[in-house]
Parts: C-alpha cells; structure tokens; sequence
C-alpha cells in the first residue's frame, strides 16, 4: 500500500474527523510476523458494559481491531470490565466514567454505543463529529428526530456506521427456518403477488417480549453507591430512582424505550423493510389495539398494523392476538409463505434457485472502515427501519391511529404525536445534539 490507513482516513474524513485520528504509539517485534502495524489496526472503545457490551459477540480484542478503552456510569461494571480485559486478551484497558472522555480519545478509532437506548443519539452525533466511526446497538434511536441528526451528523463528518442488527445479512431469521436472502428473492421475482402482508408473531416463530414492561407507582429508593444516577439519566428527564428503572429493565419506561417494541422491533422489522423493498419510505399508517398505557410505564399490547402507500402491511400481533388457524408469515394475492418456509407455490425452493441474487452488500464492518465504504445497513437505512419502530410507539403511547407522512416525516394533523417526534431533553444533554 503507498499509504497507511491512518493516513488514509485523516484524508478521507472531515477536518474535525482527520484531527483527531493520530498514531497511537511505536511497537517492536518487526520480526514477528503476526506484527501488524499500529498505523493498519483499528483500535474500538464501547460505552456501556452492563449487558450486550459486555457479550462474547462484542467484548473481543484481535489483530484486526483492538479494543482500548471501557466507559459505564456504573462502577461495578466498569471493573468488571477493566478485569476481564486484562484476563482475556492481557489488555490493560482505559477505564472512563464519562463517555465524552472516550469519544474524544485520540487513541479509539470506534466507539461502540451499548447504552440503554434514550442516549444513543446524543453519543453517535457526538462521535460523528468527534471524527469517529460508530457501531451503534438497536433501536439506533429513541426518537424520529434523534435518527434525523444522527444521519446528518455522520453524513457531515464523513463517518462509517453501522446499526447492529445482522438478520438481513446472516442468520436464520428466527423461527422462519431460513436466512432472508431467500424470501427477499422470492419477493422481488413477483411470484407472491402484490401488495403483500407480512405477519410478526408468535405463531410465525418471533417474541414481542412483554417482560420488558415498566412498573408503575415505584417507591423511591436510595441509589446505590457504585452508581451515576444521574449520569445513568442524562438526557431524559428526572424520576427518583428505583433499581427497576435502570439497567435491563429500563427497557419498560417510556423515557428510556418503549418496552419489547424498541427492544426487538428493529431487528424484526428492519429484514421486512428490506424484503418488501422499503428501505426509502415509510408506512403512512399505524393503527394499534391496546390497553391505554401508562404515562411512565409501558404496557402491553394486541396488535400494531402498519400501512403502506402500495397496500403493503406489516402486522406486529402481540399479547391476545388471537390468530384463527394456519398464519402465515407473508402472504400475497399469488401465495403464501408459513413458519419454517413452508410455501403454497409447488417447487418454490427450485424456483427461488433460478432466480437472480440480491445485489451485493457490504457486510464486514471493518473493511467498510479501513476503505471508507458504507456498511450495508447504515446510518440511512437503519434511520428508516427505527423510524417504523418509533411510529408504532408513538400511536401505542397515545392510544390511536396515526397518519404519516413518509416525505415529511412528521404525523398528519396530529399535534401530540408530532411533539413524541422530538421530545425535549434535560440541559446540558440537549445542547450536544442540536
């Protein structure tokens, strides 16, 4: 290569990016050859080590990426951290307190966003305009409005991101039985027909997760000593604590997430958005039936049903939804496809061999960052399949159907709804995101 990749990426990035990526340091053993060079290893940090930071799939050091540096707010995680760092690849990682001091570390190349949803905004906009590329955990944001910056900030600082959910790529899509690539083939060659309905159930192998559902009239109890509290809060706005509120079950309030619909809804959504081919638009209807819920704690709910301009339907069925016989996962005029890929066309799986493959996509992450490509679900596309998941959460928060419009992206003659598309944040957070 005639130049290293820090070299590279200082050219590449904006001037915000370009000063603040520097050589880390000088490394003997030339002679060894599985040196490589600082100039050609990525180096990652992750905010948040409580729960998915902390998983075998991302608390891992290797020759391609290193992992330099820890950040929580909860001290007994961040030990842990330091600890396991050093035990499982002999790294002496850097501990912060305060994720601002790992976004700014001239030493990390990526920060990896693991945080309870409600911050994820505020830390990839701020990253992004750190000159920092960023792998962000699901739902990549909590709010419309919060997608709409965090694109424009990676997009003006000329950051790589990828949101990470992996089923449009990899994986047998639950209890589907197979990978997407099949169904999306199938889709696109027609043979289902049009419009098509998709169904997200529990009879078509998927779990809403309603454990993740919030408590209401919570006793106020004291906070634990290894604890930021109010660091742990940040830009959502203050409620006394409560051991509930925080790590896994912060997923049940409304400030933090929206309970099993923002915990699992983009990694079941998202595939959709990319089978139906919807990756650059939106439904232009959400219609809910479910309880009333609760200002501060998510409830549970029956069904979630999204309209698309074509006719397209993704219908999310929850807790007693009660669905008569045989459901298919997606079905059109022409056929139907059921859990484990049972298909009413004869020979479909001979048919789908046939047909064209998608068109390639880039998937490895580091090699996106390395050559500056974007990563195939990016920041774009990973702000669409949030934004599905956000709309439902805004017409189940307030109860009713809700118009969208999917140029605009703001509800139709909905005033309430279109204030939950930028909910205001607590000083100093909200000034870091503007």
């Amino acid at each position: 290569m005639s130049e290293t990749r820090r070299s590279f990426l200082k050219k590449a990035g904006a001037g915000v990016a370009a000063f603040t990526i520097l050589p880390r340091h000088v490394l003997g053993a030339m002679g060894n050859p599985k040196y490589v060079a600082p100039s050609d290893q990525l180096t990652r940090g992750i905010i948040g080590v409580g729960g998915i930071g902390m998983s075998g799939l991302h608390f891992v050091s290797d020759e391609r990426c290193r992992l330099v540096s820890v950040c929580d707010v909860d001290q007994n995680h961040l030990d842990r951290a330091v600890r396991t760092g050093k035990e499982r690849f002999g790294e002496q990682l850097k501990a912060y307190h305060d994720w601002r001091d790992l976004v700014h570390d001239p030493n990390v190349d990526i920060v990896h966003i693991a945080t309870p949803s409600h911050w994820h905004g505020i830390m990839a906009v701020e990253a992004a305009r750190a000159g920092k590329d960023i792998f962000c955990e699901k739902p990549m944001t909590r709010t419309i409005a919060e997608g709409e910056k965090v694109v424009k900030a990676v997009r003006d600082n000329g950051r790589i991101f990828r949101l990470d959910t992996w089923f449009r790529f990899k994986d047998t899509f639950y209890g589907l039985g197979t990978t997407v690539e099949p169904l999306k083939k199938l889709v696109s060659s027609g043979l289902l027909g049009w419009p098509l309905t998709v169904r997200i159930s529990g009879a078509t192998g998927f779990t809403w997760k309603f454990f993740w559902t919030g408590k209401e009239n919570l006793v106020p109890q004291p906070v634990p000593k290894e604890l930021d509290y109010d660091m742990w809060l940040g830009p959502a706005p203050y409620k006394p604590y409560h051991p509930h509120r925080v790590h896994q079950t912060f997923r049940g309030y409304w400030d933090y997430e929206s309970g099993g619909l923002g915990d699992m809804g983009q990694h079941y959504i998202d595939p959709v958005q990319y089978i139906l081919g919807k990756d650059d638009t939106y439904p232009v209807r959400v219609d809910v039936d479910a309880p009333q819920q609760h200002p501060d704690a998510v409830g549970t709910w029956r069904s979630i049903t999204y309209t698309y301009a074509d006719g397209c339907r993704i219908i999310l069925e929850g807790e007693g939804y009660e669905s008569k016989g045989k459901v298919p996962y997606i079905e059109g005029p022409l056929g139907k496809v059921y859990k484990g890929f049972e298909c009413t066309i004869p020979n479909v799986m001979d048919k789908i061999a046939e047909l064209p493959d998608p068109a390639p996509r880039n998937t490895d992450f580091l090699d996106c960052v390395k050559n500056r490509r974007h990563f195939a679900l990016d920041e774009i596309i990973g702000h669409h399949s949030a934004t599905v998941v956000n709309i439902g959460a805004c017409a189940l928060r307030l109860g009713r159907s809700l118009d969208f419009d999917p140029v605009t992206c703001r509800f139709i003659g909905d005033d309430a709804a279109n204030r939950l598309i930028d909910q205001p944040m607590r000083a100093p957070w909200a000034s870091m995101i503007l």
